[in-house]
């Protein structure tokens, strides 16, 4: 979907006797803040960070934040263009989609309590019960997998860094790696090769993860177009999706994968299930490039069974029910420079928390607290 600069902003529509009543958490790309929205689009808690760059975050049952983000005193990503040598692997991730350098706790105040750093981490972050944390990682690929994995294209005279892939790294609350899981080795450098349409720097681009109580592992491998389960039991791969196009946010949703299908040129909400591949529900645009982001985005279902969509490149918030009906929708209002200076709204994720989640508790969300930041950003 498009967006142009002078676009109606903030609450667009609202019928508030079938939405989901709670609080969206949000990050437009190149801000400093993250922000809580309630449901007339109001500013009701903002979280400021000087220290990083932010991504994305959600919110803990203690009311803390996790937030992933970049470290600002990093040098800038390396320019887009064909190298005649190939750059160092640290200089490699930094021009990466979904790039961070540290994922980050701070209270409901804004006070780091827990960070975790790490050069090659990207994307997504899943906090377990116990504290623990997982999130992908890039790792340079043996020569044979460099060599081996199909797919990609390069760039005219174009020498090409040491192909990437992805492990899942799990952390204790004291930074201590506790497990690694090398997805590189679960999947195959023939039958799940890299897109034709994606340049050959990395194989998998890990860009979501979700877990279920049993232990189970669901990740989104963009540049493969491939969604699979990773069993808790043996740590193999037990289910793969292969009919996705640039996926991203595979969740758990009763036994059954939600994916935002992000597609060729309309996307999709889709969920599926596992034992059979049957696409049990579906939502897409009417007409369906009314609907559409090329990459980022994502989608939550909630306790309600409606389910936040985030169009992440127009930065279009929508709620949609499960007879497939919009009922609520927000535009992101704060315009911010991209790191090429070219003006961004986008989004990557976005998540709704119910007035009564135990983050919420006792904590001050009256609108009038940002009225000066709300007016001026037209969310009066």
């Amino acid at each position: 979907m498009g967006w142009s600069v002078n676009r109606p902003t903030g609450l667009t529509f609202h019928k508030p006797a079938l939405s989901t009543k709670g609080y969206t958490l949000l990050t437009p790309h190149g801000d400093s803040r993250t922000y809580l929205i309630d449901m007339s689009g109001k500013i009701v808690h903002e979280w400021t960070f000087s220290h990083i760059r932010p991504g994305y975050g959600r919110l803990l049952e203690n009311g803390n934040l996790l937030m992933t983000g970049s470290d600002i005193n990093m040098p800038p990503p390396a320019k887009d263009e064909p190298t005649k040598a190939p750059p160092p692997f640290e200089q490699h991730v930094t021009r990466l989609g979904g790039y961070h350098s540290t994922l980050t706790e701070v209270s409901w105040g804004g006070d780091v309590v827990w960070e975790y750093f790490n050069k090659a981490q990207h994307h997504d972050f899943f906090r377990f019960p116990n504290g623990n944390t997982m999130v992908p990682e890039w790792i340079e690929l043996p020569d044979e997998y460099h060599k081996g994995v199909r797919g990609g294209y390069r760039k005219p005279r174009e020498r090409l860094p040491q192909l990437l892939g992805d492990d899942l790294v799990e952390v204790d609350s004291n930074l201590k790696e506790v497990r690694r899981i090398h997805i590189w080795k679960l999947l195959d450098p023939v039958k799940d090769p890299i897109s034709p349409t994606v340049r050959r720097w990395e194989w998998t681009h890990v860009n979501g993860i979700d877990i279920n109580d049993a232990g189970d592992i669901v990740f989104s491998a963009r540049h493969a177009d491939r969604v699979a389960i990773i069993s808790a039991e043996s740590e193999s791969i037990t289910w793969k999706h292969t009919e996705s196009h640039g996926q991203h946010n595979p969740t758990w949703v009763d036994g059954n994968i939600q994916i935002f299908d992000n597609g060729n040129d309309s996307s999709a909400i889709r969920l599926i299930d596992p034992s059979d591949d049957e696409e049990l529900w579906n939502f897409r645009g009417s007409p369906a490039h009314q609907f559409y982001s090329g990459h980022i985005s994502g989608a939550s279902r909630m306790p309600s069974g409606n389910i936040l969509v985030c169009e992440g490149t127009s930065g279009r918030l929508f709620e949609v029910t499960q007879s497939k009906e919009v009922v609520w929708e927000w535009v992101n209002p704060f315009t911010n420079n991209n790191s090429r200076g070219v003006p961004s709204v986008s989004i990557y994720r976005a998540h709704r928390y119910e007035p009564d989640h135990p983050a919420l508790t006792d904590k001050d969300l009256d609108p009038n607290r940002y009225a000066n930041r709300n007016r001026l950003h037209g969310l009066m």
